[in-house]
């Protein structure tokens, strides 16, 4: 069974509150004169937030929920300190970052498997009466009550880690190219927008060399103002370091697959100037749609016109695949 991709959500945690001290003298059948043994009380737990190189998505963080860490016991006689509230550790996926709702300020970015940050202090335990005797006052009653929990509510954002980036118009080819480098399994279809959710693939050129491939949904004009799918995913393109731009030339002529590429990079460039300036690599799919000669042909005459050097594959019969994957290995080692 599938599970829903979220990429954003909101968090309301609370710490757990200290136990409050005791106010306890001993009564001891042999010590008629026994003196204050009440103990302090236990620490509430804190909240702390861990990337889970399992989980994939911010599903569980919708609808504002709330999270609450165990509360510490109450101190007791005899000098018994409280037990400590359990912490309440909640996961979250690699790629995540935690924002402050209150002031919009970045509290962590989670990037590395098991990372992990506290980010609710449980309450101090209160003071037990023992702790209050001196050689003045040798039976006091007063004891502290434990300190409250902290409140607080993040702003929650996912952006996927991968080395490499896949533009391109719906129905480029980017998922087809994506199944035939890794074992991801996208959905693959003749109509537009088969792809609805960010996929992300490990391509392996040997056993010491992979490459994380990320796939978004397809773009197109007007992206950048709410139009189709893909400026909402275009923020996992954001951790990638180099772009590869897939370009289609079934039943299209050279003017308009020109005109695509001008398309897709404005898109990008509202998005991020920064994306935009990343180092992206040209690549026409399909060539198993032409012939050879027409292949180098159009290769040749959109490099011309685009001033950018352009490789060509076919991602169905995985002509030119391999040669591509060792250039993105090369490109992500410089």
């Amino acid at each position: 069974m599938s599970v829903r991709f979220v990429d954003e959500g909101h968090l309301r945690v609370i710490s757990g509150r200290g136990g409050d001290g005791s106010v306890s003298f001993r009564r001891e059948k042999h010590t008629p004169r026994g003196g204050p043994d009440g103990g302090d009380g236990g620490r509430g737990g804190h909240v702390i937030l861990r990337a889970n190189a399992h989980m994939q998505t911010l599903l569980d963080f919708l609808g504002r929920p709330i999270f609450k860490a165990q509360t510490g016991t109450a101190g007791s006689g005899k000098n018994c300190s409280g037990r400590g509230g359990e912490d309440l550790i909640l996961n979250l996926p690699i790629g995540t970052e935690v924002y402050d709702t209150e002031d919009g300020s970045l509290v962590v970015d989670l990037t590395e498997p098991d990372q992990q940050i506290i980010v609710a202090h449980g309450g101090s335990g209160g003071r037990g009466n023992l702790s209050y005797v001196n050689a003045t006052h040798q039976a006091p009653r007063e004891f502290t009550a434990g300190e409250a929990g902290l409140e607080r509510y993040f702003r929650l954002e996912l952006k996927l880690i991968a080395d490499i980036g896949m533009l391109g118009l719906p129905n480029a080819g980017k998922s087809t190219f994506l199944s035939r480098v890794s074992r991801a399994h996208p959905k693959i279809a003749d109509y537009p927008f088969t792809t609805l959710k960010p996929q992300l693939g490990i391509a392996e050129l040997d056993p010491m060399r992979r490459i994380v491939v990320a796939d978004i949904p397809g773009l197109i004009e007007g992206a950048s103002e709410g139009v189709g799918l893909g400026i909402a995913f275009l923020k996992h393109l954001e951790r990638t370091r180099v772009l590869v731009h897939l370009l289609d030339p079934h039943d299209r002529d050279l003017d308009q697959i020109v005109e695509d590429h001008r398309v897709i990079r404005q898109e990008v460039a509202s998005h991020s100037s920064e994306l935009a300036a990343r180092r992206c690599l040209n690549v026409l799919n399909k060539a198993d749609l032409m012939l050879p000669e027409e292949a180098e042909q159009l290769r040749v005459a959109l490099e011309e016109r685009l001033g950018e050097s352009v490789l060509v594959i076919s991602a169905v019969t995985g002509k030119g695949v391999t040669a591509l994957l060792e250039q993105l290995w090369s490109a992500l080692q410089r």
